[in-house]
């Protein structure tokens, strides 16, 4: 995962500061600055305890219409 400055950061900060989220994941479609995502977290991103990467497998199967 790149790390860095992303387009979209400020925005997934704020939504982590204003949930009080462990992590926040925002994913931008068509936006005014094109698609792109951004990942903020209080806890470092590889802590399975996020469950990040499962969540993002269920939901990508979702998007596929698989179950």
């Amino acid at each position: 995962m790149p790390v860095g400055p992303g387009k979209y950061d400020a925005e997934c900060t704020k939504a982590l500061l204003d949930t009080n989220a462990a992590c926040t994941v925002l994913i931008v479609l068509g936006g005014n600055r094109g698609n792109g995502f951004s990942v903020t977290s209080r806890v470092p991103v590889t802590d399975d305890s996020l469950g990040l990467a499962r969540m993002l497998r269920e939901m990508a199967d979702q998007v596929d219409g698989v179950s």
